[in-house]
C-alpha cells in the first residue's frame, strides 16, 4: 500500500508518500471504469488501444488506459502513463479527468523515482490535482488524491494540515459525506482514532463508488493504525468491518490476518491469508504467508510461497523482497 496506512510526515521527506497507495486507488468515472473495478485490465487494454487507433486523443480510452497502468502497479510502464496523462491534458486542456489522470501517473512514478526525482514531481502532483478539482469541483476523486497530497507531502512542497483542512471546508459545500469522510482523514493523521472510526462507520452505504472507495481505505488505514500500535482487538474489529462492507477487497481478510500473525497466531493468519489470495493474488500476501509458515517450521511451504511473492508482478517493495531473498537462501541453506 504499499500499505494503506497514511505514513506521517514529521520533518522527513518520504518517497512513498506523494502518491495515492496502489492498493487504495480510487476508479475515477469514465467509460472504462467499470472494467477496471472488476479487474479486467486486459479488455480495458484492448478496448481503449482500438479507441485509439480510430481516435487518437480520445480523453476516456487515455484515462483508461493510464488507469489500467496505474492500477496495477506496473512499473515498467510508468512513463508510458504519464506521457498518455499528457497527451490527454494537450488535446484536452479543459478536462479534469486528464489532470486527475496525470496526478496518479506521476504520483505511482514517484514512489519508484528516488528522493531526488520525487522532489522534483512532487509541486507537478499537486497543481495536477488542484487543476482537476479546478475544472470540476464535482470531482470527488480528484478532491480525495488532493487530500492524500496535502496530508503526506511536507510543506517545502505544499504539503501540510492547513491546507488539508481547507480542503475539507471547500468540499463541505459540495458533499457533506466527502467532508466527514476527509475530516476523518485529518482525525487519523492526529492519532485521534476514536473519532475517526466514529465518523467512518456513521456513513452507511454511501452513495458514490468514490465515497465507497474513501470510506473503505479510512478503515484500511485505521486498522493498520491500530495493528501497529499492537491495539489488536481494535484492529481485528476494524478489519471485521471492512470484510462486512466491503467483500470484494481483499483488504478485509488480509488486515484480520495481520492482527493474527503479529499475535503469534500464524495458523489461523495463514486460512485469513488464503481468503485475502482468492479475492485479489498480491506478492505482499504470499510474503506474509512465507513467514507464517517459517514461523511453523514448515520450509518447504515457506520456501513455495517465498519463491510466489518474488515471482509476482507487481512485486513487492525493496524491504519485503531483500528480506524474501535472504530468507529463501537461508532456507535453501
Amino acid at each position: 500500500m504499499a500499505t494503506a496506512s497514511t505514513p506521517h510526515l514529521r520533518g522527513t521527506f518520504s518517497v512513498a508518500a506523494l502518491c495515492l497507495l496502489l492498493t487504495s486507488q480510487s476508479v475515477a468515472s469514465h467509460e472504462y471504469s467499470s472494467l477496471i473495478r472488476a479487474k479486467k485490465y486486459e479488455e480495458v487494454e484492448r478496448l481503449a488501444s482500438s479507441r485509439l487507433a480510430a481516435e487518437p486523443n480520445q480523453a476516456d480510452a487515455l484515462v483508461g488506459r493510464v488507469e489500467a497502468i496505474v492500477t496495477q502497479g506496473l512499473e515498467h510502464r510508468f512513463d508510458e502513463a504519464v506521457k498518455l496523462a499528457e497527451q490527454c491534458i494537450a488535446a484536452h486542456p479543459q478536462k479534469s479527468g486528464c489532470h486527475e489522470a496525470l496526478g496518479n501517473a506521476l504520483g505511482t512514478k514517484a514512489m519508484t523515482a528516488g528522493i531526488l526525482s520525487a522532489m522534483g514531481y512532487a509541486g507537478k502532483i499537486r497543481d495536477a490535482f488542484k487543476k482537476a478539482v479546478e475544472l470540476d469541483p464535482q470531482n470527488l476523486d480528484a478532491r480525495f488524491s488532493l487530500l492524500q497530497y496535502y496530508l503526506q507531502a511536507p510543506g517545502i512542497v505544499g504539503g501540510g494540515k492547513g491546507n488539508a483542512q481547507e480542503l475539507v471546508t471547500q468540499t463541505a459545500k459540495v458533499s457533506a459525506d466527502a467532508a466527514k469522510l476527509m475530516q476523518a482523514q485529518l482525525d487519523l493523521a492526529d492519532d485521534a482514532f476514536a473519532k475517526a472510526e466514529a465518523a467512518a462507520l456513521s456513513i452507511q452505504a454511501p452513495g458514490s463508488l468514490t465515497l465507497q472507495d474513501a470510506q473503505r481505505d479510512l478503515l484500511i488505514g485505521l486498522g493498520t493504525k491500530y495493528v501497529q500500535d499492537k491495539k489488536y482487538a481494535d484492529g481485528q474489529r476494524v478489519f471485521q468491518e471492512v470484510a462486512r462492507r466491503f467483500p470484494d477487497s481483499e483488504w478485509g481478510p488480509y488486515g484480520m490476518a495481520r492482527t493474527l500473525q503479529e499475535q503469534g497466531r500464524n495458523k489461523d493468519a495463514i486460512t485469513l491469508f488464503e481468503k485475502a489470495l482468492a479475492i485479489e493474488p498480491r506478492a505482499h500476501i504470499h510474503y506474509r504467508m512465507a513467514q507464517c509458515w517459517q514461523a511453523l517450521s514448515d520450509k518447504s511451504k515457506a520456501l513455495a510461497a517465498f519463491e510466489k511473492s518474488l515471482d509476482f508482478k507487481p512485486g513487492l517493495g525493496k524491504k519485503q523482497r531483500a528480506d524474501a531473498q535472504e530468507q529463501l537462501k537461508a532456507l535453501r541453506g
